[in-house]
């Protein structure tokens, strides 16, 4: 096994910054069924609150089949993964999320705690594998990730 640098660790960490902000934005976006895929790749596992998907198309099957998004990051980590250079990386994120159009959007007969519209807090964990076709990257810069497996569950 190889050992880190203290400079794998840093780019791991840009790299897990920015695609943190990516992935989210991309989520919440008004094309996210055709732009969130890009993510992944055929034999990506996501698992969505205990619920199975595959790949790109299982992707695109549950995100085609929930309310819009809004998703508040409070807080993520990366850790790089020895093995290959650049590292596979493990990142988990925390936030809230928020579906539909809040709770504005709420018909008015909606339950004052009812879970449609309103924040759940959720954890995402995310391992990113270093994408084999992307062009090369320099030294010292952020190497381009696919997501390999992504696990979310609401907590709460």
């Amino acid at each position: 096994m190889s050992t880190l640098t203290q400079d794998d660790i840093e780019i791991a960490t840009r790299a897990a910054e920015n695609f943190t902000r990516l992935y989210y934005s991309t989520y919440d976006s008004p094309t996210r069924v055709d732009d969130l895929p890009n993510f992944y790749r055929v034999n990506s596992a996501l698992t969505w609150n205990g619920r199975p998907f595959e790949g790109i198309e299982g992707v695109r099957e549950l995100v085609s089949g929930i309310p819009t998004t809004k998703h508040e990051v409070q807080s993520f980590d990366c850790h790089p993964i020895p093995g290959s250079q650049p590292p596979s990386l493990l990142v988990t994120v925390s936030g809230t999320v928020t579906h539909g159009k809040g709770p504005a959007g709420n018909p008015a007969n909606t339950p004052r705690h009812a879970v449609e519209g309103h924040p759940r807090v959720f954890s995402q964990t995310f391992v990113l594998a270093p994408d084999p076709n992307a062009p090369p990257t320099k030294s010292g810069e952020v190497a381009k990730y696919y997501i390999t497996a992504d696990a979310l569950r609401f907590v709460g």
